[in-house]
């Protein structure tokens, strides 16, 4: 396996009917409006069928580290109200599948992210700086949950004044890119005297 393949699986239990968790998730136009601390920039390329089925989205995506990703998404299966999957390119590329199980009037929602991490710093630095890529990446999840949350119960609101009076969903933060970079140097340094090898 090579060391730029990311296996996650994360796990939420939300408030909600599973039919409205599935109709926030699978709507990737609205990402960033609810979920925006990890989706700056979301432009659907191609609608797709009456299930979503060839939906085509293009992502920009960001964790806590200075890092923006650039990917594409197809979704390749779709099954009301329970989940849907995708199969990316790009940055990143790989599947993500999200599976709902209703549970009286709490959904527990699954996300699996099975990918590999194309973008250069990504590439050459996951043997190095894995678990901060993985860290960035259970942030992202973390604020995620607290987002769907947060809109179901907008969605829920009795009045404009209840609706109001809820907090907006975690906005982006990030840490400064000095440490990275610093890491990103001390890392091409050590490679590169690997790839050298001993001196005869």
């Amino acid at each position: 396996m090579p060391l730029n393949h990311y296996h996650f699986v994360s796990r939420w239990r939300v408030l909600g009917s599973i039919e409205e968790v599935f109709d926030v998730l699978s709507d990737a136009k609205s990402l960033p409006d609810w979920w925006p601390a990890a989706f700056p920039e979301v432009l659907e390329i191609q609608p797709g069928d009456e299930r979503g089925i060839d939906k085509v989205v293009r992502f920009e995506t960001r964790g806590w580290l200075p890092v923006s990703l650039l990917w594409h998404a197809n979704t390749i299966e779709s099954d009301p109200p329970n989940g849907f999957k995708i199969e990316a390119w790009g940055d990143l590329s790989g599947t993500g599948e999200w599976r709902l199980t209703s549970d009286g009037p709490w959904v527990d929602v699954t996300y699996t992210w099975d990918v590999q991490a194309n973008k250069t710093l990504l590439r050459y630095l996951s043997p190095l700086l894995r678990p901060l890529f993985a860290s960035s990446h259970n942030w992202v999840m973390t604020k995620g949950e607290t987002s769907l949350r947060l809109e179901l119960a907008r969605r829920h609101a009795a009045t404009a004044a209840e609706r109001a009076s809820l907090p907006a969903p975690p906005r982006p933060v990030q840490v400064p890119a000095a440490p990275l970079l610093g890491a990103a140097v001390i890392a091409t340094l050590i490679l590169m005297k690997h790839r050298a090898g001993p001196r005869s």
